[in-house]
């Protein structure tokens, strides 16, 4: 028997306190450069995006790997990437930590549309008022000392 999953996630971080750095010009290309880091992962990318301070990642999540190494392996290596190519002169890292939500498959088109009006949707919503309001949907205790 053959191990079958059908699990979104919708994985969030931003960076190194929510600086304002991943310019417009240059997030396609990091962008890409994360769908290819899912993709080794044998998982799916289904969307990403972003503005200046945070991204949103929608992707499934190949059985055998952990989310943890999932995410970290993303954080790194984009960190690497971006540092190398000089991609947002002023980036400092990505903050400690990240969200993860799951999703049912029923929820995959909102979700995606959701992600690509992430420019629209952060000039009336900040990120850390998304990001309370996604905690508190979840049902997840947090402290908010450490959303600042």
């Amino acid at each position: 028997m053959s191990t079958y999953t059908q699990i979104l996630y919708q994985i969030i971080f931003s960076t190194k306190n929510r600086k304002s750095v991943l310019l417009e010009e240059n997030r396609p290309k990091l962008f890409k450069y994360v769908w290819g880091v899912i993709n080794n992962h044998n998982s799916h990318l289904y969307r990403i995006n972003g503005i200046e301070d945070h991204i949103h990642i929608l992707s499934s999540l190949h059985p055998s790997v952990a989310l943890a190494d999932f995410v970290k392996d993303i954080k790194v290596s984009s960190s690497l990437i971006i540092k190398e190519e000089k991609l947002f002169p002023e980036f400092k890292g990505w903050q400690i930590g990240y969200g993860a939500f799951t999703y049912s498959i029923d929820a995959k088109e909102r979700l995606i549309k959701y992600i690509i009006r992430q420019k629209e949707h952060h000039k009336k919503v900040t990120f850390v008022d998304e990001y309370k309001k996604l905690l508190k949907e979840f049902d997840i205790e947090f402290d908010e000392k450490y959303l600042f």
